[in-house]
């Protein structure tokens, strides 16, 4: 048996089987032969979700084999990719083809079906989630049908598949609605958190993509706005040494060592806390879109994250702040705010209202429990969603009074999936039991 663990190693599994396709029929045959035998079946991404939405107790698809781009519609600009795609490699084969993806979010590590199914997002008041790129899906169904979805082809199917948890089918291929390449100017400094607060509605409308760190414990929050630059623009990305000084020797090195010392002697974490926010550097440089959107990230947390109406973020950061200091642990990793347009895909969190995203972290080993389950209560008054690949508490019965849509969504599923063939724990928890 192989075992499995995702990137914080919040989950394992040591499922019955893995299976390697290289093919929509090979994938429908794993799914035909395991429904034969009575065993369930998931997919696996690339592990990137804190949940153990991914875990597999009986038979699992690994990916890897199925990948890169299947098809390109260039007067259209719809690219069909293989499901296993990461997101790194898709960028990359984007680039070739003078093509890009409208939105990002800050990590690229995902698979392109993992992403939009546990709906990943990245940040900009006039834009959706990954999820909302996609125009088409090809999915093989429990029954081992491989069927299309659009707006126009199985339109409910396609509504709950674009964020389907891995609960409907597993994804074969995905087509993105891309556009022409395009550059970002970034512009990242440290700003006083009050002045950031009072002016983030103005700097959320003046901005394509806008989002803020604060540290805790710390009077500044490090601000980063990116905006989308003129076709004939001349890129000026970073310099190598200071890419490397600033991404890997500051924001990895430096600060990785900052969180082992505060894991070791938990009182020094409000001054270090409080150091972090006063060492931040400012830059500005622009480059093609995705090396903007894109951070590496080499130092390991865990997660909690909940999109709540946009009109609500005042009021839970001020809860969020009051809260931090009366924790009998402390924090040591920021919080992350970001923002999101309406859309209407059924499980998506941010469907049918604009939506604003508070991202709370722990260094990995530091105690997180109350702080994340003190955020879900403060969040929990405003309707907050939890990020299907991130952690929480929240069952079903919870879920479905913040999901308008959310019995259409299990309708769908009963319908393509009447045997709870892709079910796992974790669904069973957030989704119902299936059958």
């Amino acid at each position: 048996m192989t075992r499995w663990t995702n990137w914080a190693g919040t989950a394992t599994a040591l499922p019955r089987r893995v299976h390697q396709p290289r093919s929509t029929a090979e994938i429908a045959d794993v799914v035909t032969g395991a429904a034969a035998e009575g065993h369930r079946v998931r997919a696996w991404g690339s592990g990137h979700s804190f949940t153990a939405i991914a875990v597999a107790d009986s038979d699992a698809i690994d990916l890897t084999h199925w990948t890169g781009i299947a098809a390109v519609d260039v007067p259209r600009r719809l690219v069909t990719v293989r499901s296993g795609t990461k997101l790194r490699q898709l960028n990359a084969e984007l680039d070739t083809l003078g093509l890009a993806m409208t939105n990002l979010g800050d990590i690229d590590a995902q698979t392109v079906s993992g992403a939009i199914s546990t709906g990943t997002h990245g940040t900009g008041a006039k834009l959706g989630g990954l999820a909302t790129q996609v125009a088409a899906l090809e999915l093989v169904l429990a029954d081992g049908s491989i069927v299309t979805c659009s707006a126009d082809e199985r339109p409910d199917l396609f509504a709950a598949a674009r964020i389907g948890l891995g609960a409907l089918g597993v994804i074969s291929t995905v087509t993105l609605q891309c556009e022409p390449s395009f550059l970002l100017s970034a512009q990242e400094r440290p700003e006083p958190l009050e002045q950031v607060l009072e002016g983030f509605d103005e700097f959320a409308a003046a901005n394509d993509h806008f989002e803020f760190y604060w540290f805790p414990y710390g009077s500044n929050a490090l601000v980063k706005r990116n905006n989308r630059l003129p076709a004939d623009a001349e890129r000026k990305p970073l310099g190598r040494l200071k890419e490397f000084v600033d991404y890997e020797v500051t924001e990895n090195l430096a600060f990785g060592g900052i969180c082992r010392i505060g894991r070791a002697v938990p009182k020094l974490v409000r001054p270090l806390g409080k150091l972090a926010s006063q060492v931040l550097s400012a830059r500005e440089y622009s480059d093609l879109s995705h090396r903007v959107f894109v951070t590496h990230r080499g130092v390991r947390f865990v997660e909690s994250e909940f999109a709540i109406p946009r009109e609500s973020l005042p009021g839970v950061l001020a809860e969020l702040r009051a809260l931090v200091p009366k924790l009998e642990n402390p924090v040591m990793f920021p919080v992350e705010v970001r923002i999101a347009a309406a859309d209407d895909i059924w499980l998506s969190t941010a469907y049918g209202r604009d939506s604003a995203y508070i991202a709370i972290h722990q260094f990995l080993g530091m105690p997180y429990r109350e702080y994340f389950a003190e955020f879900a209560a403060i969040v929990g008054q405003v309707g907050g969603r939890p990020h299907w690949g991130k952690m929480h508490d929240l069952g079903a019965p919870e879920l479905r009074e913040h999901y308008p849509r959310f019995d259409d969504f299990l309708r769908v599923r009963k319908e393509v999936d009447p045997g709870g063939l892709f079910t796992n724990t974790y669904l069973d928890r957030v989704l119902g039991p299936a059958g």
